[in-house]
């Protein structure tokens, strides 16, 4: 446990090393023309994305739980859809659909007579609105997920005993509904702001300078470490703050699981008909056809006229690379989050709990803080391991970790790992700890209860754990970009490769394997969450 908690923590002491030995000449200049513009556009995105994102999850997760209308059944994990599109690609596709040569626009001119730009007025997709409003449209349903699991345990019982007394609905909601899901929404808006802030693909390509586009181009087009790497440190300080302040917020906040009889004597969802039950499924498809529906239509339309490209030796190399990368990490990730669960679970100990809760900080780590760290310590490693040789065997080993596809896999594996994590230990904390104490009286040893018993127990909440990791690491960006090899690309990253030469339409078939890549395991594990909930109840 503590070897990994250690290459967890690497790339932040690595960071930490970096920025508080380098000379600081370029500090000046970042202080005074880029860390002011940075913080300020990072702060309005965070705030215009966390507002947004919580209330068109909260709004339509209580929605499909609270009322029944037409649709309503398949509307509520049609809604999850979104979240099998990565950010970049819904940037990118909102580009080429709001943009002027777009569809809505020329419809926009052809309705008013209009010819220039100059001759009316619509909305800036290229500004930090603009790059707010992509985000919400792709990360809501973090938001929506946990907010649709509190509000099906607990929500439906003590809105009908609220009315009861006389309150009307909306109050209902506001004092009542909103107090017990806020831990729920508190942690889904986490998850949000940490993608928020891990974004580099709607940065770059929408023009708006957050902290993490910052700290790529003052380490590419500067050619400052130094810089990146305080810039780093800073805003690992901005995500430390936002960790503590999501604690906060859920802090004191406990509410208990009602029990299946009351469940059962509860009342049916309220009934919607006529223009309220239109209203109810024009509002739960709005975020669907924006978050989900464009971007398809947008890279089907795209990928049509390059089907050419479904021969391409580089697109099949990519896609391979995609899948083996995401296999081998979900596959790593799952077998440490295992291990280390249960190696708490069998000791009980302050210290291991104390290292296991380090080992899976590595989710709160943005990619490129990430990507950083883990480059500079890979390298400090390799050129350790050559001067070695050259001393002592005569011979160069060259870069072996650096720059070399296990990095890659390392890093999601760092960062995901929480994910894998939060899946198991739902489902282990499920299971009774008499299970391990029947197994023991019987003879096994702990790791061989784990095995025989435990695990397969265990297999849904490890399946789910292997399907978010494996989902997340084909849509990763920000960390690939940075450390992958030479002539090794992703789905991912060939997709920005395209997009940074204004080819989108070259990647249009990429981009529609990253999200029929993704968007079957989403809906499946969507399904069985909203079945395990609801069996649960």
């Amino acid at each position: 446990m503590l070897a990994v908690c250690a290459i967890v923590l690497l790339p932040i002491l690595a960071l930490a090393l970096i920025a508080l030995t380098g000379t600081g000449e370029d500090w000046p200049h970042l202080v005074s023309n880029v860390l002011p513009r940075a913080t300020i556009t990072t702060a309005a995105l965070i705030a215009i994305v966390s507002i947004g994102t919580a209330v068109i999850g909260v709004a339509t997760a209580w929605l499909v739980v609270g009322y029944d209308f037409p649709l309503r059944r398949l509307m509520s994990w049609l809604l999850v859809l979104p979240l099998a599109v990565p950010p970049y690609l819904a940037a990118y596709a909102f580009g080429e659909f709001f943009l002027f040569t777009g569809p809505v626009q020329t419809l926009y001119r052809a309705i008013f007579g209009f010819r220039t730009p100059q001759d009316y007025w619509f909305p800036d997709l290229r500004s930090t609105p603009g790059a707010a409003f992509t985000l919400i449209c792709v990360l809501y349903p973090y938001v929506y997920l946990t907010s649709r699991a509190v509000f099906l345990m607990q929500g439906r019982n003590i809105a009908d005993a609220a009315r009861t007394l006389g309150a009307p609905p909306f109050r209902v909601f506001r004092r009542v509904l909103l107090p017990v899901a806020r831990p729920a929404i508190a942690a889904g808006v986490f998850l949000v702001l940490m993608e928020t802030i891990n974004d580099i693909g709607v940065a770059e390509y929408l023009g708006v300078r957050t902290f993490t586009a910052t700290i790529y181009t003052t380490w590419i087009n500067r050619g400052s470490l130094e810089g990146a790497a305080q810039l780093s440190m800073l805003m690992l300080i901005l995500v430390v703050l936002l960790l503590f302040g999501e604690q906060a917020a859920r802090r004191k906040q406990r509410f208990h699981n009602v029990r299946a009889t009351q469940v059962k004597a509860r009342r049916p969802r309220t009934k919607l008909t006529g223009w309220r039950a239109g209203v109810a499924l024009s509002t739960a498809s709005v975020p669907v056809l924006l978050g989900f529906c464009i971007p398809l239509w947008v890279f089907g339309r795209y990928a049509w006229r390059r089907l050419e490209y479904l021969l391409d030796a580089g697109l099949a190399k990519a896609f391979l690379n995609s899948l083996l990368a995401a296999s081998l990490t979900a596959f790593l990730a799952v077998c440490l989050a295992l291990f280390m669960i249960y190696a708490v679970r069998l000791s009980r100990s302050g210290p291991t709990r104390l290292v296991a809760r380090l080992a899976f900080t590595g989710y709160a780590l943005p990619g490129t803080i990430l990507g950083l760290g883990l480059l500079f310590a890979l390298a400090r490693f390799d050129n350790s391991i050559d001067a070695f040789a050259r001393a002592h065997l005569g011979f160069s080993t060259g870069l072996l970790l650096t720059g070399s596809a296990a990095a890659v896999v390392l890093a999601c594996t760092i960062r995901f790992l929480a994910l894998a994590e939060s899946a198991i230990r739902a489902g282990l904390e499920k299971l009774p700890p008499s299970l391990d104490q029947a197994a023991r009286s019987l003879g096994h040893s702990p790791w061989r209860s784990a095995t025989l018993i435990l695990a397969p127990l265990l297999r849904p909440a490890i399946l789910t754990a292997f399907v978010l990791v494996f989902v997340d690491t084909v849509k990763e960006l920000s960390a690939t970009i940075l450390l992958r090899p030479f002539g090794f690309n992703t789905l991912a990253t060939l997709v920005y490769e395209n997009a940074s030469r204004a080819k989108v339409e070259d990647g249009a078939v990429a981009a529609l394997l990253i999200i029929a890549t993704a968007t079957v395991p989403v809906i499946l594990l969507s399904r069985a969450l909203a079945q395990d909930q609801e069996a649960s109840l």
